[in-house]
């Protein structure tokens, strides 16, 4: 089968602790791709059926991912399975929806898609595929029972997960100010002379000061828990000189008190199995590699300090993805997510 043809499965998909699900990834060689290799290979309730990539197809997957040497002989592939039941799109913004345009995908296949194509509600739709905004914290219910799921982007998630309590008690009525530091591969994996080692090593610079795209999913969130915020989110994010993980500072003003504001973050995540909450200092390496998101909350005066970190290529990215997997397929949430953090 060709890349144009229509992806059809001979079988029931699993239903949730069924069979295997069956799972294709197209973009198996980018950095997603490779995250999203490294966990499903390990998933307990997951066959791999086809890595896609033109440019790789014959190689093994560890001849990119070499960390994976060992681990698999899956090998790339140009062409695409009928015999799937999920397919991640782990590819670059705008490619997912010419993927779809090019590729007629039945029905019955499950589409993760990692780009930001189909986050916006006015650009959640195609062909006869709805997507619905992936971010487990605040539409579990409906990822449940969805066909088709927009991941979040990395940024969107570290901050919103620091401000949804907030707007789920209406409590977000001043400007919020936020400065946030992302690791290298945020950029992706093809080099731009902000990527390149000898630029990033020992350095630090603001890019896309107040105009930031994830700006537009953020505010689409809130306004879904609050309707009608139209206050300003100052968003300063900042290329960081380490690999992975994000790092957002956020504050606004607020008459709660500190322990009223950590009950408020606590009671809220209290269901969630990744985000955890605190007012103790919290640091990047208790987090990357891992699917978590750690929350700091204090109070200063009249207003509330929210600190958000969390690993980009994960709970930012693939982790995620593959949480919204087991959601749909009525798996334990957690299930090949247990991930152990770089701390020592």
């Amino acid at each position: 089968m060709n890349n144009t043809e229509e992806i059809k499965s001979t079988s029931t998909p699993p239903s949730g602790g069924g069979g295997a699900i069956r799972a294709g990834i197209v973009g198996g060689a980018g950095y997603t791709g490779g995250e999203m290799l490294r966990i499903l290979i390990n998933h307990p309730n997951v066959d791999i059926i086809f890595v896609h990539s033109n440019s790789n197809a014959g190689n093994h997957v560890y001849d990119v991912h070499k960390d994976l040497f060992g681990d698999t002989d899956l090998k790339f592939s140009s062409e695409l399975s009928n015999n799937i039941d999920v397919l991640f799109l782990c590819v670059g913004h705008g490619d997912a929806r010419k993927f779809l345009e090019a590729n007629e995908i039945a029905d019955h296949v499950k589409v993760i898609d990692l780009s930001q194509d189909f986050r916006l509600s006015q650009n959640s739709t195609i062909k006869s595929k709805n997507f619905i905004y992936g971010l487990p914290e605040l539409n579990r219910d409906a990822i449940k029972v969805a066909d088709n799921i927009a991941n979040p982007g990395c940024f969107a998630t570290c901050l919103q997960l620091g401000l949804l309590p907030l707007a789920s008690k209406g409590l977000l009525e001043n400007e919020v100010h936020i400065t946030a530091t992302t690791g290298s591969t945020g950029a992706g994996q093809s080099l731009s002379p902000t990527s390149h080692f000898t630029w990033r090593n020992d350095n630090l610079s603001v890019y896309k000061a107040f105009s930031h795209q994830h700006l537009n999913e953020i505010g689409q969130s809130l306004r879904q828990l609050q309707i009608g915020f139209d206050k300003a989110i100052n968003f300063i994010p900042y290329r960081g000189d380490f690999t992975r993980g994000i790092i957002a500072s956020m504050y606004t003003e607020s008459n709660l008190t500190e322990a009223e504001a950590l009950k408020l973050y606590q009671d809220y995540y209290a269901e969630h199995p990744f985000t955890h909450v605190t007012n103790k200092d919290i640091d990047l390496k208790q987090i990357v590699n891992t699917n978590k998101c750690f929350i700091q909350v204090k109070v200063y005066d009249n207003k509330i300090f929210i600190i958000s970190i969390m690993d980009n290529l994960l709970k930012g990215a693939s982790g995620q993805a593959v949480q919204n997997m087991n959601l749909m397929f009525g798996l334990n949430e957690s299930a090949g997510l247990r991930l152990k953090a770089i701390g020592f």
